[in-house]
């Protein structure tokens, strides 16, 4: 069999729905594009299930869905308790722990050793039962240790306890990639990040950058752009995602500015985001569930994009602002200035972490309609570099490269 022939590959997602976030993007669109290029590709994963395109087999693994929007914690019925990998999950929510990883990756390994696949490409799941799988890769968007250390920083004891305890996977992650011969990472950032926090050898990680599409992220969607409205994509309970700084920002603007702010998110009642926004009197509204379309007009809509992460391993919510034509105001935190450029070609920066640098940002980007043009332009011309067909031929080049030759011609 010569070196490139078909592949014949499984892609595990422990949860894959893309309004979880962007591993749900990925796998959607990396599996497609994997298909267009000529592979045989399965995705195999778990609840929430992802949304793919056509052409692309899907396997569920029905979890307990423990943590699910419509019934939260709920308490299982006897007969659904009956595996160990369901057993696992119910014991980590009655503990304070996340362990669908690990209960995924159990019912994951049944599954595949009853069928042939030339490459097993993890997800960011990195649990147990993956060891010793034959031609095993996984893609680590960025290390989830970053994120336990922003919940960490400032919380109280009771609060850092249960932090601790939620995030014990991390230890499982760590060992596993530690074992895993190929690992993916979507940008340089990242891929230091990963090296750094988890004792992974540099050579070992592959950059493949992720991609956009341009089909639906366009700047022609826009019909007009609704005066002082700025968007974001950010979730209200998580630190490193910056909303509290956008939400001090937006504060600092006024009273001068008098559009809204629209955030791409889940608020909870009550939490830090809810607080801080009744405590700022702010215009802010939220919005979950949106389809691509829909996401790409509200997007559209807005005069100014702004992501006000303390970290981001790549930033899918920067690239598709600029895709849409939308001028972007974002921090220079991790992957931030590989996606977008220099400060002042296709975004203005500011320090992460710097609410009055997020103002300044906003405030000029706001006030100046040529720049907005300009940098929304800059933003479409960047944004087209990166497409899902790059993603998938470098992926597929990292899969070889691993590759035994034994595993290439075993069918």
């Amino acid at each position: 069999m010569t070196d490139d022939r078909p592949l014949r590959v499984a892609l595990l997602s422990y949860r894959g729905k893309p309004t979880c976030g962007g591993q749900g993007v990925y796998v959607r669109h990396l599996s497609r594009a994997l298909a267009d290029l000529g592979h045989e590709v399965e995705v195999i994963g778990g609840p929430p299930y992802p949304v793919l395109g056509d052409g692309v087999r899907f396997t569920p693994l029905p979890g307990l869905d423990l943590y699910a929007d419509e019934n939260p914690f709920r308490t299982p019925q006897p007969r659904e308790l009956r595996s160990l990998p369901a057993l696992i999950e119910y014991a980590g929510l009655k503990r304070g722990r996340f362990t669908e990883p690990l209960a995924f990756s159990l019912r994951a390994r049944h599954y595949l050793r009853g069928h042939a696949f030339d490459v097993i490409h993890d997800n960011q799941g990195l649990g147990y039962g993956l060891l010793g799988l034959p031609g095993l890769v996984a893609t680590i968007h960025h290390p989830v240790a970053i994120d336990r250390a922003w919940e960490l920083d400032g919380a109280s004891p009771q609060r850092q306890r249960e932090v601790l305890a939620w995030y014990r996977f991390l230890d499982m992650q760590r060992r596993v990639a530690r074992r895993i011969p190929q690992l993916i990472a979507p940008a340089a950032a990242g891929a230091g990040a990963t090296s750094a926090w988890l004792g992974i050898p540099p050579e070992r990680i592959t950059i493949t950058p992720l991609g956009v599409d341009t089909a639906v992220f366009r700047p022609d969607r826009s019909t007009g752009r609704v005066p002082g409205r700025i968007v974001t994509t950010a979730s209200a309970d998580a630190p490193i995602k910056g909303l509290a700084d956008l939400l001090t920002a937006a504060a600092a603007l006024r009273p001068g500015w008098r559009g809204e702010l629209h955030v791409v998110g889940t608020l909870r009642p009550g939490g830090p985001a809810a607080r801080q926004i009744a405590r700022l009197g702010l215009p802010v509204r939220f919005h979950r569930g949106l389809t691509d379309a829909q996401l790409a007009d509200l997007i559209s809509s807005a005069e100014v994009a702004c992501v006000p992460s303390r970290y981001e391993g790549f930033s899918l919510p920067a690239l598709e602002a600029m895709a849409c034509g939308t001028p972007l105001v974002c921090t220079t935190a991790g992957a931030l200035p590989e996606v977008t450029g220099p400060d002042g070609h296709a975004a203005l920066h500011a320090a992460p972490g710097d609410p009055a640098a997020l103002t300044r940002a906003l405030r000029t980007l706001l006030s100046d309609t040529a720049l907005r043009r300009r940098l929304g332009a800059a933003g479409v011309t960047r944004a087209a570099r990166f497409t899902w067909r790059a993603t998938a031929e470098a992926t597929v080049a990292a899969y070889r490269s691993h590759l035994r030759p034994a595993v290439l011609s075993a069918c």
